[in-house]
């Protein structure tokens, strides 16, 4: 992966079996295996990391420096930092990202939108081919 640090500590995880009704609000790492139904908010930090499981399901605005994504988002997203797309990560709503890494499988129904001046940084990782839905504003 590019450009991420190692400093990917998870202070809190939120289990399988769990389910939160209402807004997640969260400083330092925190990995999601359960549902949230609410949004869920990174500190000011830029060192905030949300790891969104395979199994994992939010239905909510997501806000954060560096969000992974192998579950089901149905929210916005807003990625300060890096936003992970692994082969199983699904996004509906609209993406706005610093840095964008996708891989092959993932999808996004919304659109995608750079959050700084300049050029946006975009990479599309393939192990195997497979379709890929982008759209960008």
């Amino acid at each position: 992966m590019f450009g991420r640090n190692s400093k990917t500590e998870i202070d809190s995880l939120v289990g399988i079996s769990a389910r939160i009704e209402g807004n997640l609000c969260f400083t330092g790492g925190l990995r999601i295996d359960g549902e949230v139904h609410g949004d869920v908010l990174g500190g000011d930090s830029a060192d905030s990391v949300l790891i969104v499981s395979e199994h994992a399901r939010i239905e909510g605005d997501v806000r954060c420096a560096t969000l992974i994504v192998e579950g089901y988002i149905a929210g916005d997203v807003y990625a300060t930092e890096l936003l992970e797309l692994q082969p199983k990560g699904r996004i509906i709503g609209n993406v706005h990202y610093k840095k964008l890494e996708m891989h092959s499988g993932a999808t996004v129904a919304g659109t995608l939108t750079h959050q700084e001046s300049g050029e946006p940084e975009f990479h599309l990782s393939i192990a195997q081919p497979a379709f890929v839905k982008v759209s960008e504003a």
